[in-house]
């Protein structure tokens, strides 16, 4: 797995992250907060975010920005780390598969769409700074971190309601295996070239596939192989 690889699939398993923006109010002053994210199929991050919020303003002013993001490890300074630093667009008509993707990971955000003072943002890569742990650390380029490109995402949503309503029972067997995890509910959120998520039980679940898939049929190869090992 090369180092673009590795930090891809952490910023996928991630949920939120400190985007730090060059202030306004303090004259161009770092400034970090914390925020929601997706990652798109491509792997850039989406952010759905206030017009009123200090990072917009700053976003606005000066879209140079950096997402930084850890794994949940007890140990913060041990724990896998990666510095996404990009430039960040809003998206005035955000395409319809990044906002659906993003609404099944975040549902909680649906609301904030009624505000009239929210709208999407996309941070395009640019450089990424990667800390695996001593003596893994290294600089990534755009082009190494980008993902392959793919059909995933105009078949994800056919491949989740294919999933959730046929192989609901798989999706539990999955949980068993990668986690130890017996769950009622376990519905599948997305899927994308390096693995897919399950919510079960409520919790976000990550699934990696040994290595990038890039059609739905190899998608399919993934997961018959998954569950051939679960169950076996």
């Amino acid at each position: 797995m090369t180092p673009g690889d590795k930090a891809r699939r952490l910023l996928r398993r991630c949920r939120f992250g400190a985007l730090a923006t060059l202030s306004v109010r303090l004259s161009g002053h770092p400034f970090a907060t914390v925020v929601p994210y997706v990652l798109d199929q491509a792997g850039q991050p989406l952010l759905l975010i206030s017009s009123l919020a200090e990072h917009t303003k700053n976003l606005r002013q000066e879209p140079r920005a950096s997402l930084m993001v850890h794994a949940t490890d007890a140990d913060v300074l041990a724990a896998a780390r990666v510095t996404c630093a990009g430039r960040a667009e809003r998206l005035d008509n955000p395409p319809a598969p990044c906002v659906e993707r993003y609404l099944r990971y975040l549902p909680k955000a649906r609301g904030l769409l009624e505000f009239g003072d929210f709208a999407f943002y996309r941070i395009e890569p640019q450089a990424l700074h990667w800390v695996g742990g001593f003596g893994d650390i290294q600089w990534i380029s755009a082009d190494a971190y980008r993902a392959p490109a793919s059909t995933l995402e105009q078949a994800e949503s056919g491949i989740l309601d294919h999933m959730n309503a046929d192989h609901a029972a798989t999706l539990r067997d999955y949980c068993r295996f990668a986690y130890g995890r017996e769950v009622l509910d376990a519905e599948m959120t997305g899927i994308d070239c390096d693995g897919f998520d399950v919510r079960a039980d409520g919790d976000l679940l990550r699934f990696d596939f040994d290595a990038p898939v890039t059609t739905p049929d190899a998608a399919r190869a993934a997961l018959v192989e998954l569950a051939r090992r679960a169950r076996g």
